[in-house]
């Protein structure tokens, strides 16, 4: 059965059928104090699994003394998976740990059925997930440059040497060599049109520097509750689910906080242990608006028993993405899921919260907390820009557009005499030019 396709998109009793294996190294130590269980890991394996539909028909877990180059895991764990795969008679097993192709192929072979490893297992989900022609494009590049490097398993056909013609290939070429360089081309196209895209979004980015609303992202775990958050927030329809990774195309809402301050909410893919490099180098463009952020709010699960654990693989995406020390002071916690806490626990962690001016307890279910979660968001948000009040006369009207450009105008007054004064809201950067454009006639508002 090696190279035998899986429908994914089955559902119900027509499900692809499947053994999710968590391999769990013995000489493991522990990376931080809140490190995952061997049993959580497995569960959240499942989990993924689910994500597309698997029937899942065994859970195991597989102690690893030291990595076999030929298949990974030991050779008696690979024969009494073996005998699993017969017994139920399975289409695939998923291997939650990252597989070279070769050990890919080997368990294959060894187990007579289709073999997925974490990351193949994510690529699916994504594939799945992507609506956008962003998403979709970004999604096809990880994923061909996943299977350009395992092009040695799938086919049948390795052996045969591609003739003919030389449209596809010339004389002697073997088909491997032509299925890798087919790959390749595509890989050349998606990237010269993602370029296009990161050119678009950088286009973006300055037009909303041009209207400047602050960027609030979201950021967090997968499953974490962001776009329940973000539904919350903008009154949107974005889809929310329970189930990992469940948005995947970012999306961006403008709302008003309660001050009357306009800001554009966004909301991102969620992060996981282990993401694959793929994937984060196919996404880097869209994830790097979190960069751009003025405030990010990193959401947790709070009522998760492994939330810690969760937050410290969130920093770590966050850090490898080039988040600077200086930009993390921009993040606010938002514990999610207060309504799944126990009245003894939701007491424990209000208090926790309280004592911290970056933390909100939440539940974006219901509602709870989020005005004072506005209220932090708008505090951080003061901290990066002042309100400045500025006096123009009538035929300056190239002042008047700059300040609506470059600033946020929350208040204006027209005199008799034609001059208009402006309340408006300026960060830094703007702050500056505006000293230097219009000098004593702009003043900050005491």
């Amino acid at each position: 059965m090696t190279g035998k396709g899986i429908d994914f998109s089955r559902e119900g009793p027509e499900a692809a059928r499947a053994i999710v294996v968590h391999v769990e190294p013995k000489t493991n130590k522990a990376q931080h104090a809140f490190e995952r269980t061997a049993a959580s890991k497995l569960e959240e394996a499942m989990g993924l699994a689910d994500a597309i539909d698997l029937e899942i028909e065994l859970a195991i877990i597989a102690p690893l003394a030291a990595p076999k180059p030929a298949t990974y895991i030991g050779s008696g764990k690979v024969e009494e998976i073996g005998k699993k795969v017969k017994e139920t008679g399975v289409e695939l097993v998923i291997v939650n740990a990252q597989l070279s192709p070769i050990q890919q192929r080997n368990l294959e072979t060894a187990w007579d059925c289709k073999v997925l490893d974490r990351t193949g297992l994510i690529l699916e989900i994504f594939g799945r997930r992507a609506s956008t022609r962003e998403g979709s494009l970004q999604v096809e590049l990880a994923h061909l440059q996943y299977q350009k490097s395992r092009l040695v398993r799938s086919w049948t056909h390795l052996e045969r040497q591609r003739g003919g013609f030389g449209f596809l290939g010339g004389p002697g070429e073997s088909q491997i060599e032509a299925d890798r360089r087919l790959i390749q081309e595509r890989i050349a196209k998606i990237e010269r049109e993602l370029e296009v895209v990161v050119k678009t979004r950088d286009l973006h980015r300055k037009g909303r520097e041009r209207v400047p609303y602050p960027i609030v992202a979201l950021v967090g775990y997968t499953n974490a509750g962001k776009s329940t958050l973000f539904n919350k927030l903008t009154d949107a329809n974005v889809f929310a689910k329970d189930l990992l990774f469940a948005t995947l195309d970012p999306t961006m809402r403008n709302i008003t906080l309660p001050t009357g301050r306009k800001i554009i909410v966004s909301d991102t893919v969620g992060f996981i242990s282990e993401l694959p490099t793929t994937l984060v180098a196919s996404f880097r463009a869209t994830l790097e608006e979190v960069l751009a952020a003025d405030v990010i709010l990193h959401v947790r699960d709070i009522a998760h028993e492994e939330s810690e654990a969760q937050a410290i693989d969130v920093a770590k995406v966050l850090g490898d993405l080039g988040l600077s020390e200086d930009r993390k002071n921009l993040i606010i916690e938002v514990w999610n899921k207060a309504d799944l806490l126990d009245e003894a626990a939701r007491s424990g962690m209000l208090a926790k919260s309280d004592r911290r001016a970056d933390v909100a307890l939440v539940s974006a279910l219901s509602g709870e907390g989020i005005p004072h979660l506005l209220d932090l968001v708008e505090l951080k948000l003061a901290k990066t820009s002042t309100v400045y009040e500025l006096t123009l006369d009538a035929s300056d009207g190239q002042g008047l557009a700059w300040a609506h450009q470059r600033g946020e105008v929350i208040d204006r007054h027209i005199y008799k005499d034609g001059r208009t004064k402006l309340t408006l809201r300026l960060d830094a950067n703007a702050a500056g030019q505006a000293a230097a454009r219009f000098g004593k006639t702009i003043k900050a508002r005491a």
